[in-house]
């Protein structure tokens, strides 16, 4: 009898094993799918069939991806080339791709309290730190003076019709609860400038000029801090 206990004992251990392997196998086999997905969605090229500098092949408009598209942003030399999207609240294309998904890697998008034809003195742009470079993970290497050097230009154009260049003068890490940067509607352009000649780990006062707009793109460091990486760019008004 004892050892018959014994035996349906170990035997429900077994199961219960075998149970518990099961669940976990589920759950990793689960992840590497999600994480599969985020990096597919943050990779996905079909928009690029959007970008106006390819209109005059026979594509459709800018404006079809989505109501909420405020401009199509390209850095030259990086993976960075992107429709800008604009919300309501800046919470709403953090988990949204451009047409209106839902999406873990999120959309490139302007500050919901900014302009969208990028008119104001100062535009702040946001974009999730993906690996590989998607989205706006490519913004690490702006980080060392050499990359920089070698990347400082880029363009942006607006559902408008509105085209700039952009030329690229500082690159900073701060807090995401850094007024001076984060808070678009009240920062004063003097006070930035200074803060960046100040704390930025690369700043080239030269290229900005008084009557440039400020373009800024932030991107998180890591999902545990409030630790933010901002490009800093001067937006040129160029005919479109």
């Amino acid at each position: 009898m004892l050892r018959k206990a014994i035996r349906g004992a170990d035997g429900l251990v077994n199961w219960i094993v075998a149970f518990l392997c099961l669940i976990l196998f589920l759950i990793c086999l689960y992840a590497t799918i999600d994480a599969a997905n985020v990096y597919l969605n943050a990779n996905d090229t079909s928009v690029l069939k959007y970008k106006p500098a390819l209109a005059q092949s026979g594509t459709v408009e800018l404006g079809e991806i989505s109501e909420d598209v405020a401009a199509w942003l390209s850095i030259e030399g990086t993976a960075i080339d992107y429709p800008v999207m604009q919300g309501d609240t800046n919470e709403i294309y953090l988990n949204t791709d451009p047409y209106g998904n839902f999406s873990l890697s999120g959309s490139i998008f302007l500050d919901y309290r900014n302009s969208g034809d990028f008119s104001d003195p100062y535009s702040l742009v946001y974009g999730h730190h993906m690996e590989f470079g998607a989205m706006f993970g490519s913004l690490d290497a702006f980080y060392q003076q050499d990359y920089f050097s070698k990347h400082r230009t880029g363009t942006l154009m607006t559902v408008e019709g509105r085209s700039y260049e952009i030329r690229f003068f500082a690159c900073c890490k701060a807090l995401a609860n850094e007024a001076l940067i984060f808070d678009p509607t009240s920062t004063d352009r003097g006070s930035l400038l200074t803060y960046l000649e100040q704390n930025a780990a690369i700043f080239d006062g030269q290229s900005v000029s008084p009557d440039c707009g400020i373009l800024a793109l932030s991107t998180c460091q890591s999902a545990e801090t409030l630790e933010r990486l901002i490009l800093f760019g001067c937006l040129w008004e160029t005919a479109s």
